[in-house]
């Protein structure tokens, strides 16, 4: 009810202001046209003026004339009279012939008795067109003002389609809308409206429209503008607003687990950048059911730390989100927590060894590669045919196990990410092994730290050990996993998260088992 009344507020503020801007135009309407017909009547008065004053002045010059004319007559007649009255006949025979003379000549002049001007004067009829048009034009409806566009709101869009809306700021009158869209291209700027991909419009009778047929993760600019039965009004300015993007993809060659927690990473997929991304996961029971569905959200980079529960199962889930809206799901990875799961690292291999399709087992040939056919970067080991594992980012405890041939020659463990990769693997103080030599009397095993190994003997050559790691405890412990046999265990303060390690002395193969749940011996120790 709040909200209703604040509503009915703000139409009541509304109406009140259009009611003020209509008798604000109609009274200036009527300004106009009083001020037109003002003007109007000065200038009739003014010609009228002017023609009283030509006809006054014509009439004078008429009267002055007859004027003359009397005078001239009365002089004649009174001119007659004394030369009638003349007794002098001498006198009057000299003075009558001019004075006849004079007459004729008098009589010969007919004086113009007509009127010089009309006595009517010229009164046109006034074209008041325009006023008229001025008065027409108070029932005539304006031409609509430019539209405002709306900025793009949250979870207004999906992967093919935007809902796009705008408002009036005034009353006007509108029949339709016509909104134009384009996709913004990254070499042309969304307000340069000369060049670029072809426009598309669509006419609509409301403040809103839902446009389809689009392409994911694609931004496009909208503007919009009114039509009425004057005109077409300004368009509006251009908002851009984007799509949904399109489901990331789950690297899972570069996804790790432990017991207690997964790293998952992703690639976005999408070549415009997205806000966030939300990870879902879902505990999967022994029927292969999924239960209920967690989501980390606002993670910003293509990468996430999930803490989870040991011993279970887990799909995970992302989704790429923007200002539209959140992506479809990628496609599902699945996590077990029975134990470490990561992978050999291409990247860090030395170039003479081969890594299998699925990153968990590596191959020494027979055949030396000349070092002009070698590639060496900073991330490559340079002169131990070594590779490392996916670091190991999570507290906790972790175990993984290696099957190698009883012949071949290798050095396993940990190592941190910054160990020399000019160095053998426990040469230095960054990297912990257990190393087999075949010597030509024995297998001789060597459990490295800093260069240096205690003196230790074993009577039976494991070929499958295990590697168990506890960041708490500060150990790393190796295990004869066919005789549940302890073998060493380093006992050390790790500052650092660590990678697993692998390096081959001779040809050879070395296959890594993760994923396997720690056996309970390895807990005693």
């Amino acid at each position: 009810m709040e909200n209703f009344a604040g509503h009915l507020e703000e139409i009541f503020l509304t109406v009140e202001e259009n009611f003020g801007r209509q008798e604000q135009h109609l009274e200036q309407h009527c300004n106009d046209v009083l001020q037109t017909l003002s003007h109007r009547h000065d200038d009739r008065a003014a010609a009228l003026a002017e023609e009283k004053k030509r006809k006054l002045e014509a009439l004078y010059t008429q009267l002055l004339g007859c004027g003359r004319t009397l005078d001239a007559s009365k002089d004649l007649i009174e001119t007659a009279q004394e030369l009638y009255r003349t007794e002098d006949k001498r006198l009057f025979l000299q003075a009558v012939m001019p004075t006849m003379k004079r007459i004729e000549e008098f009589a010969k002049e007919k004086p113009d008795l007509t009127l010089v001007t009309s006595l009517e004067f010229d009164m046109p009829l006034a074209d008041l067109s325009d006023v008229k048009t001025m008065m027409d034009s108070i029932n005539i409806v304006p031409a609509p003002s430019a539209p405002v566009i709306n900025p793009q709101v949250s979870n207004s869009a999906t992967r093919t389609s935007l809902r796009v809306c705008w408002s009036l700021f005034s009353d006007d009158s509108v029949e339709y809308y016509e909104l134009y869209y384009r996709p913004v291209l990254e070499d042309t700027p969304a307000a340069d409206s000369t060049k670029g991909p072809d426009v598309s419009n669509v006419k609509v009778k409301e403040t809103h429209c839902s446009v389809g047929e689009l392409l994911p993760n694609v931004q496009y600019e909208f503007w919009v503008t009114a039509t009425n039965t004057t005109g077409i009004s300004p368009a509006s300015e251009k908002a851009v607003y984007v799509t949904v993007p399109s489901p990331p993809v789950i690297r899972q060659r570069e996804c790790s687990s432990c017991p207690e927690a997964a790293l998952i990473r992703w690639e976005s997929g999408n070549t415009n950048p997205v806000d966030s991304y939300t990870v879902e996961l879902s505990e999967t029971g022994t029927d292969g059911q999924s239960g209920v569905t967690e989501s980390i959200v606002a993670v910003p980079t293509c990468e996430s730390l999930i803490q989870l529960q040991s011993g279970r199962q887990y799909l995970i889930y992302v989704r790429a989100v923007n200002i539209g809206g959140p992506s479809d799901r990628s496609e599902a990875f699945t996590v077990s927590t029975t134990g470490t799961i990561f992978h050999l690292l291409q990247d860090t291999a030395h170039p003479c060894l081969s890594i299998s399709e699925d990153g968990f087992s590596m191959f020494y040939g027979d055949e030396e590669l000349p070092l002009s056919a070698m590639t060496f970067d900073d991330n490559t080991f340079a002169r131990c045919v070594a590779v490392l594992g996916d670091l190991i980012p999570v507290r906790g405890r972790h175990y993984w196990e290696v099957e190698l041939d009883e012949d071949t020659e290798y050095r396993i463990g940990v190592a941190y990410e910054d160990t020399q990769r000019n160095s053998y693997l426990g040469g230095t103080n960054t990297s912990w092994c257990m190393r087999h030599v075949l010597t030509p009397s024995r297998h001789k095993y060597e459990f490295l730290h800093s260069g240096w190994s205690p003196d230790i003997r074993i009577t039976v050559n494991p070929v499958r050990i295990g590697l168990s790691l506890n960041y708490e405890r500060g150990i790393l412990s190796f295990f004869n996993v066919e005789l549940e046999q302890h073998l060493h265990t380093f006992y050390c303060s790790f500052l650092h998260y660590v990678h697993p390690c692998f390096a081959l002395d001779n040809p050879g193969a070395l296959t890594v088992h993760n994923g396997v749940a720690a056996p309970e011996y390895v807990h005693l120790v």
